[in-house]
């Protein structure tokens, strides 16, 4: 083989951003294993219905034939496990766990999913207008985003659910579940979208005395054109990473607000209704509190891990060896 050959062969080809990280997270083990958990939780809370119905399961029979007389406790060890009820069933009522963890994993997920959208959505557009604009516009953004900062989150949250349900219950919504899993979307991203618009507009701050952006205005691009198609392609990494970090934070907000009463309507599940039912009950069936509470560490773990994982993979200064 010649010189020139053997140069060819040996040529680097180039790669995008994208391929390098894709590449990275595919040698981490601990972002692979994230992202098969999470691939598991998607596809149980997609098909949770038919495989309650394929086990002969539902989340809302009572099965008291299940149940002691006295306390009304589960017969049998660990909360009643069997091969009908494969992680029991639960006090007092006798319905089955596992239908309902699988019921309830979709309610919980697409509230931590559309509160993420509307957060990142809200966040990012708001984030780049300011760090663009100077003067009065950034001026007011800035100091919009300190006072929605400002708010005691929870104390605001708590007060703010009874009355805004009642509003959109008065606009039209259906009272139940579909005004309460509303209002439980719209507390959390009113309060979610200024950490991401704080970090997106300290990076529109350095880009935009970057030279293509220079650039784009010298040719007389309008101000639409220069914020989202050149300034938001270079921001997808850092919006990316708070989508991961925040959907588990989400997550855990749901089911704190359900330990507070603030949640769906009963019997309907969710992982934060179905830990705060189960605590009453720990002393006398921890198996039914340890569920529920693994399933929700198992979703913020995963979540928190393949974030970490993600920003280093589209971090530019990382080792790409």
């Amino acid at each position: 083989m010649s010189m020139v050959e053997a140069t060819k062969s040996e040529a680097v080809v180039g790669r995008t951003l994208r391929q390098l990280a894709w590449a990275r997270l595919r040698k981490d083990r601990v972002a692979v294993a994230s992202m098969f958990v999470l691939a598991f939780i998607v596809f149980i809370a997609i098909f949770g219905p038919l495989i309650s119905k394929w086990l002969g399961v539902n989340p809302y029979d009572f099965n008291t034939d299940l149940l002691s007389d006295a306390g009304s406790l589960p017969l049998g060890p660990f909360g009643g496990v069997s091969l009908d009820h494969p992680l029991g069933v639960e006090p007092l009522t006798g319905r089955d766990i596992l239908a309902r963890l699988l019921y309830g994993s979709r309610i919980s997920l697409f509230i931590a999913l559309s509160a993420t959208v509307i957060t990142v959505v809200v966040g990012t557009i708001v984030g780049i207008v300011a760090g663009y604009s100077r003067g009065r516009t950034d001026t007011v953004l800035s100091r919009f985003m300190d006072i929605t900062l400002a708010f005691p989150l929870l104390l605001v949250i708590i007060a703010m659910s009874p009355v805004l349900e009642q509003r959109l219950q008065a606009w039209g919504l259906p009272a139940g579940n579909p005004s309460r899993i509303t209002t439980l979307i719209l507390v959390l991203s009113v309060f979610g979208w200024p950490y991401l618009a704080r970090l997106i507009r300290g990076q529109v701050l350095s880009l935009r005395e970057r030279e293509f952006v220079e650039a784009a205005v010298s040719i007389g691009s309008s101000k639409r054109r220069i914020l989202f198609r050149e300034l938001l392609p270079n921001l997808w990494a850092p919006i990316l990473v708070y989508a991961t970090i925040a959907m588990p934070g989400l997550i855990g907000a749901e089911a704190a607000l359900a330990y507070l009463g603030i949640s769906v309507v009963p019997p309907t599940p969710t992982w934060g209704s179905m830990l705060q039912e189960s605590v009453g009950y720990f002393t006398v069936d921890p198996f039914y509190f340890f569920v529920p509470l693994t399933m929700l560490l198992a979703a913020v773990l995963s979540f928190n891990l393949l974030g970490d994982s993600l920003r280093d993979a589209l971090d530019p200064k990382a080792d790409r060896n």
